[in-house]
């Protein structure tokens, strides 16, 4: 019998991206959460009925600041958290518009080149979605 705890939370985000104003090389948005000091993508849980990639988008605009225009879905990862299963779905997004303000949940972002981002992210579970989209996607 499956109980609440080995039910997955769900959640979604996105590998954001944009091309660099100076430059014009593909660059990818980290973001900072103060409470864990670690680096990730921007993603977060679900509300109650609401689609994954309409998540996805709303992570983005509430922890970035910028609005994006999704692309292709990317892998979906699994980890557990708190001690309970986590399933966060993510798709490339190109950023489009916006600005970052700091806030309570992250309080810095960073736009670096895919090789800067793989390292710098916390979680090596998110560092293959870098390869992914620089190797899978039309960007």
């Amino acid at each position: 019998m499956t109980t609440p705890r080995d039910t997955p939370v769900q959640a979604a985000g996105c590998v954001l991206w944009r091309r660099s104003p100076v430059d014009g090389r593909l660059e990818v948005c980290l973001v900072h959460r103060p409470k864990y000091d670690d680096w990730s993508h921007p993603k977060g849980k679900l509300k109650r009925g609401e689609e994954a990639l309409t998540g996805a988008v709303r992570e983005v605009a509430e922890e970035t600041g910028y609005t994006c225009e999704p692309g292709t879905e990317l892998s979906t990862v699994c980890y557990y958290a708190a001690g309970r299963p986590k399933e966060v779905r993510y798709w490339a997004a190109e950023a489009v518009a916006g600005g970052f303000t700091p806030n309570d949940e992250v309080d810095r972002i960073l736009w670096l080149t895919p090789a800067a981002a793989r390292d710098r992210l916390t979680q090596p579970r998110d560092r293959d979605l870098v390869d992914e989209l620089v190797c899978d996607s039309p960007v």
